[in-house]
């Protein structure tokens, strides 16, 4: 279980049209194993592949610009998926600031081991744990409010093209489920999840 998170009182599975949710591809500090939240760095070559895969399993299902929506966090691994991807079927993807990753505080643009070293956790720590200890960073109530604020906004098919944890977050709401299960959803780079009829499917890998 999470600790030090609200767990009680969400709301049931959400009424949603399709949702097609992306993570951005991989980028220098994800290779270099450095935590990004709100700062940024460039795709790499391997992720500019990742963008153009998920850019062939969209075309492959038939997604396009007249049935569908395209949003993309606005930080620049995302805006650069997202227009990789979109080049394909000649789509755009209109910025929401909600989209963004969450923010890890003076963490940002450190790696796992010098955070380790200066702040140091249970041995037993799930990576996901280990957010909810970033000094000024984004608590995941706000996160999950984020997510909801997102979610409602939606009235057509929708692609979404975000992080890692505002994923998870997005998905774990739009499936009814609540902070406690957020490790139910997988993750990955570069990965794409659809959610239809309140059942999770992944698209990619």
């Amino acid at each position: 279980m999470l600790s030090g998170v609200r767990r009680a009182g969400y709301p049931k599975r959400m009424s949603l049209p399709e949702i097609i949710i992306a993570r951005h591809g991989q980028t220098e500090w994800n290779r270099a194993g450095r935590w990004q939240g709100g700062l940024d760095s460039p795709l790499t070559a391997k992720g500019e592949d990742q963008a153009r895969g998920l850019g062939e399993i969209l075309v492959r299902e038939g997604i396009g610009p007249d049935g569908w929506n395209f949003l993309t966090s606005p930080q620049g691994r995302s805006v650069d998926t997202a227009r990789i991807a979109l080049v394909g079927i000649g789509a755009t993807a209109q910025v929401v600031h909600d989209l963004r990753e969450i923010d890890v505080g003076t963490w940002a643009g450190l790696t796992v081991d010098e955070i380790d070293s200066r702040w140091p956790g249970p041995e037993d720590e799930r990576f996901i744990d280990k957010y909810t200890r970033a000094p000024g960073g984004e608590s995941f109530d706000a996160l999950w409010d984020r997510a909801g604020v997102i979610l409602g906004s939606l009235n057509r098919p929708t692609v979404l093209f975000t992080h890692g944890m505002t994923s998870r977050f997005l998905r774990t709401r739009a499936l009814g489920m609540s902070l406690a299960d957020l490790m139910d959803v997988p993750g990955g780079q570069g990965c794409l999840f659809r959610i239809r009829d309140g059942a999770h499917e992944v698209l990619w890998p």
